[in-house]
């Protein structure tokens, strides 16, 4: 059990979002978004959020970070923080600190997302039962299932960004030996993030000019797209689209993920209306023999500014609904 006022910690490759959750069954009251390259150590990186808080301090905390979570001591992906539920509860005088994947929340914020909280993305369905699969491209590339089982949602947090990912048309074939490999490989995160969209964005322009050129901003090549004002860029961001509705329709295939698939990260709710033209929902349900039954799994953008804050709230609040893995630190007792 959580002792309330609640820290929680939305931390990621790029930045860090914390808020406070003052009583069971509150919102999330945000608190600061920070840079992570800004401090040397998440306690740091609290400090400093905590410094803007005038009210009680946390009693206990539950923080999501974009990594696997699977030992007393977590390293960020595609930052240099390392993470420890241990060392922030004794620097903060915690009774209990929580460390998840930061897919973990933003799949129980799906529990109960309201329908205004949601840009749909291809035809609008009935919200049906069943397994509802949350994901997103941002610096990385996250996924996790929230999968009913008897009166608990178990979540099931996933490393599907580190997942193969290869040419299905001859579209693509044209541009995959162009692409930029990380550590020898295309994964789904190697595209699909924002880092990804610039590998993309410069294997098109090499394959049309034959000039081998390093990757632009990522935020460059998402204005130039959708101002349409670089055709190499216009280009990047369809070709992500496509490449993002065909991983949605696998992992929705994987888990039969018949109540809905939704999408958060940094980058979809600025492409919407890139994902609207029709490349992503077709290449979601292109998945024969099974098309007909994608065509009945609603595709949606998650339009809340912070889903995962709020997400870790009903964490905190409802430990008797949700079921999920993390790293679990209570005081008096060895991490676990």
């Amino acid at each position: 059990m959580f002792e309330f006022p609640v820290l929680v910690g939305d931390i990621g490759g790029t930045n860090a979002r914390f808020g406070i959750v003052p009583e069971a069954g509150a919102q999330p009251r945000l608190l600061v978004h920070l840079e992570t390259a800004a401090y040397p150590d998440p306690s740091a990186a609290i400090r400093a959020a905590l410094s803007r808080e005038s009210g009680p301090r946390p009693r206990s905390a539950i923080l999501a970070v974009a990594a696997r979570v699977d030992g007393p001591e977590v390293r960020l992906t595609n930052a240099s923080w390392v993470i420890a539920g241990e060392r922030i509860g004794e620097d903060f005088g915690l009774s209990r600190a929580v460390v998840v994947n930061d897919y973990v929340p933003v799949a129980a914020g799906a529990a109960s997302i309201a329908p205004d909280a949601l840009t749909v993305i291809g035809p609008r369905l009935d919200t049906a039962a069943g397994t509802r699969l949350v994901l997103g491209p941002g610096t990385g590339f996250g996924a996790a299932a929230l999968v009913p089982y008897a009166d608990r949602l178990a979540i099931v947090s996933t490393e599907a960004g580190h997942t193969d990912l290869g040419p299905a048309d001859d579209d693509d074939l044209a541009v995959w030996p162009a692409l930029q490999r990380v550590e020898g490989r295309v994964t789904v995160e190697t595209l699909l993030s924002g880092p990804g969209l610039a590998r993309l964005h410069a294997a098109l322009r090499q394959v049309r000019t034959g000039r081998s050129e390093a990757p632009a901003d990522p935020a460059l090549v998402t204005e130039l797209g959708l101002n349409e004002t670089d055709p190499d860029a216009v280009e990047a961001l369809s070709l992500f689209a496509k490449l993002l509705g065909r991983v949605c329709g696998d992992l929705a295939l994987t888990f039969l993920a018949t109540g809905g698939v939704y999408i958060g990260g940094g980058i979809a709710p600025r492409i919407v209306p890139v994902l609207e033209r029709g490349g992503f929902r077709k290449a979601f349900e292109a998945k024969a023999p099974f098309a007909g039954q994608m065509r009945e799994i609603a595709t949606s953008v998650i339009a809340l500014k912070d889903p995962a804050l709020t997400g870790l709230s009903a964490l905190a609040s409802r430990p008797d609904v949700f079921v999920y893995h993390g790293q679990i630190w209570q005081r008096g007792q060895p991490a676990q």
